[in-house]
């Protein structure tokens, strides 16, 4: 299923249409989107059954983050050997695990203030925990999965490369540097077994175009090696990385300007588009 948050309150997104889940279910799930995560077995079992008369129409400019208050959110950096390549930095089999402060959350369609002049971005798949989850072994980690959404990790390169060593946190944490959606997708409508293909355009030229399969460690690798050292709650969100096509890894480097449009996509759950905005010192 799709659930999306319109408002505030979530809802079923079926198509063009959409089911506002705590009038449908005559209040037995509030409309607090992050709140049915403390229920997910038994939001599943009742959203089969929702009755679709209360379905409208909506628009997908509409949306706001599907997840918009986590408990915590997880980045992996250099989770692509290309992206790797591309910075300079070299990955390895223990995954570079930063935040990005929940502040930086923002919806998938709207305007971002740029920081300044070296502001970047990052097209990610973004994993949403179902339940606690903690010592969780690899290949029972989809079953803590609630649901997929697609992310951007724009990244202020100036912040985030200052000091030593660098401040991976703050440089991706300024207003509007974490935007997911456009909905969250359950694992059923995915086909997990084959590649998640990701892509990111900038004024319509196409940046960024890879896919899950290029992974270092994979979904449920991250959540083995992450649950191992801290305790993964309900509606925690986790950025998986990168594909190759940033923009610090060309030659020259290339970022945002004010006016420019970034498209985000992820197959099988949808796009987002924000344009970027001059800021005071812009």
């Amino acid at each position: 299923m799709r659930i999306g948050n319109l408002g505030g309150r979530a809802h079923l997104v079926r198509g063009n249409l959409a089911i506002d889940i705590a009038k449908a279910s005559d209040g037995a799930f509030g409309p607090e989107p992050g709140d049915l995560f403390a229920r997910w077995p038994e939001f599943l079992e009742w959203a089969v059954t929702a009755r679709t008369d209360a379905a409208v129409p909506y628009r997908a400019e509409d949306l706001r983050a599907p997840v918009p208050r986590p408990r915590q959110v997880f980045a992996v950096g250099l989770n692509y050997a290309e992206h790797a390549a591309e910075t300079g930095l070299r990955a390895g089999g223990v995954p570079s695990v930063f935040t990005k402060f929940a502040d930086a959350l923002t919806g998938p369609h709207g305007r971002i203030t740029l920081s300044g002049p070296s502001v970047d971005w990052e097209v990610e798949l973004v994993v949403v925990i179902a339940r606690e989850a903690r010592d969780v072994a690899e290949k029972d980690a989809w079953a803590y999965v609630a649901g997929l959404t697609a992310g951007q990790d724009f990244s202020d390169r100036d912040v985030q490369m200052s000091g030593t060593p660098p401040q991976f946190s703050l440089g991706k944490s300024y207003p509007g540097f974490g935007p997911t959606g456009p909905v969250l997708v359950t694992p059923d409508e995915i086909d997990l077994a084959a590649p998640i293909r990701l892509r990111c355009w900038i004024n319509d030229e196409l940046v960024q175009d890879g896919h899950t399969g290029q992974m270092i460690l994979p979904v449920g690798a991250l959540i083995e090696r992450i649950s191992a050292v801290c305790t993964l709650h309900p509606g925690d969100l986790l950025f998986t990385g990168t594909p190759a096509g940033v923009g610090m890894g060309r030659t020259p480097p290339r970022y945002l300007a004010a006016g420019d449009v970034v498209r985000t996509s992820i197959d099988g759950i949808g796009e987002m588009r924000h344009v970027f905005a001059a800021g005071d010192a812009g």
